[in-house]
């Protein structure tokens, strides 16, 4: 069984939404979903309450030929064996040994002609993806793309005329509605468990890294290992969200699951269709979430929205006049109280779209128009075909400069942080989060620009050297 650790959560990366990030304090510890490998089954009692006058059958029907059986085989290479009796009578030795590991989750089909979302957990560094449908057919997968940011990964497999569930709208999902959790917990092909909307908005979920996008649907419906990318209906049979995550003490279901909104979902799959990475948007702003103590500090008289803590230097937000100190209250419309939820409206936009965002200054409201950004404040989307962007994206990971703090912390004068590994070429040759790249190609680095503009013109063999935290030095090579 594959899961996540229980303080960091997942293997999740990318780039945040908005900067900043907000308190969180729980008392569970968090586990993935994704994969599960005969993991022994435990006797639980039902949910209580019941669904007297429900009729979830219809639903249940259009969601079981959708969801499908996820099976993947990772291969783990440059592994140096050692063998002290080999060492002993032959001498020193070391020799590379490729090992495999298989592991399971779920997908969901969204549309006839055999495309599958599901988690990016689920697939990540995979060599072999096979998928089983409900009616037993079994498909080679090809990953069309995954965002490790959002935990969401696109497959494609060959077939045509297929059951698919239809997109809902996770906006009109509300808290105490009754929901269905479809996929294969512990290789139980084909489960339909039945809960309500616990919550919505759920965040710090996975690790507390504000580079992720997090504004979860918490459900009580159970949930447990190889449940991960499986399907969040509602009583319509329409697809609201993701099944990614649980809150366990023991990796199995105690009534806390948590889903990615589905309305964050057609984002990313429609990007990944069209250009093979997620076009992701900022706003270019830190922010604080408004509690009661934050009011009475600030002489706010309202507790409501979100407050302008920082700006950044040529982004959206400063483009277009937004103040520090304002008051974000609402983005179309959609009202936003929380980082996560602020989050999640800003994800379904491309670098270039414009938004309407309402704000409170002073005590009084108006709305500003705000073009969004990318990271680097141009409005400049990747293209399928930008064989220089696609480089950087073939590394697969989440790259980030060394403060000056930290330099003199681990004594290097220069570093790129790997902050985390995705489905890409650094997982590949073994590369692990935390890894400092000190340089590429014998070029040293500072920064993730430095290391994307030096990939933009390499192509061939690179070389990658650095070192870890614990002292340990360590080079890299492989092919672009």
């Amino acid at each position: 069984m594959k899961h996540f650790a229980s303080s960091l959560f997942s293997a999740i990366l990318g780039g945040a939404l908005v900067f900043g990030a907000t308190e969180y304090y729980q008392s569970t510890k968090t586990f993935g979903i994704g994969t599960h490998d005969n993991a022994p089954i435990h006797l639980t009692r039902s949910i209580a309450g019941s669904a007297a006058g429900i009729d979830f059958t219809e639903a249940a029907e259009k969601s079981l030929h959708a969801v499908v059986h996820i099976k993947t085989i990772v291969k783990q290479v440059n592994n140096l064996a050692y063998d002290p009796f080999a060492e002993l009578f032959f001498g020193p030795q070391r020799r590379q040994q490729t090992y495999e590991s298989m592991s399971s989750g779920s997908g969901v089909i969204i549309s006839e002609n055999g495309y599958i979302v599901t988690n990016n957990h689920v697939i990540a560094n995979a060599s072999e993806i096979e998928v089983t449908l409900n009616d037993k057919r079994v498909y080679k997968a090809n990953l069309v793309g995954a965002d490790p940011s959002t935990d969401v990964a696109v497959l494609k497999i060959d077939e045509k005329e297929l059951p698919f569930l239809a997109y809902g709208n996770s906006d009109r999902v509300k808290v105490g509605e009754w929901a269905l959790a479809v996929g294969n917990p512990f290789n139980l092909y084909s489960t339909v468990t039945a809960g309500i909307i616990s919550a919505k908005g759920r965040n710090n979920i996975l690790n507390g890294n504000n580079r992720l996008i997090e504004s979860f649907i918490q459900t009580d419906a159970a949930v447990n290992p190889g449940n991960s990318g499986g399907a969040l209906v509602n009583t319509e049979g329409e697809l609201i969200g993701i099944n990614t995550a649980i809150a366990s003490n023991n990796g199995t279901y105690q009534g806390y699951a948590f889903a990615v909104p589905v309305n964050i979902v057609k984002k990313v799959v429609s990007d990944l269709v069209e250009f093979g990475a997620v076009q992701r948007a900022y706003i270019g702003i830190n922010v604080k979430e408004i509690d009661a103590r934050f009011a009475a500090e600030q002489k706010i008289k309202r507790i409501k929205g979100i407050y302008v803590s920082g700006l950044l230097d040529g982004g959206s937000a400063a483009d277009a006049g937004i103040k520090e100190g304002d008051i974000i209250t609402a983005i179309h419309q959609v009202p936003v109280n929380s980082f996560s939820e602020l989050q999640e409206q800003v994800s379904r936009y491309r670098p270039g779209d414009r938004i309407n965002v309402s704000i409170e200054r002073d005590g009084k409201e108006m709305n500003l128009p705000v073009v969004l950004k990318t990271f680097d404040n141009t409005t400049k989307l990747v293209k399928k075909n930008d064989q220089k962007n696609q480089a950087v994206i073939a590394l697969g990971a989440s790259l980030s400069g060394l403060s000056e703090d930290e330099l003199i912390e681990l004594k290097t004068d220069s570093g790129v942080r790997v902050d985390a590994i995705g489905t890409g070429k650094l997982a590949q040759v073994g590369i692990q989060e935390g890894f400092i790249i000190t340089s590429i190609d014998k070029k040293k680095v500072a920064t993730s620009a430095e290391v994307k503009s030096l990939l933009e013109s390499k192509r061939g063999n690179i070389l990658i050297e650095g070192f870890y935290t614990n002292g340990m030095r360590a080079s890299y090579s492989f092919s672009l």
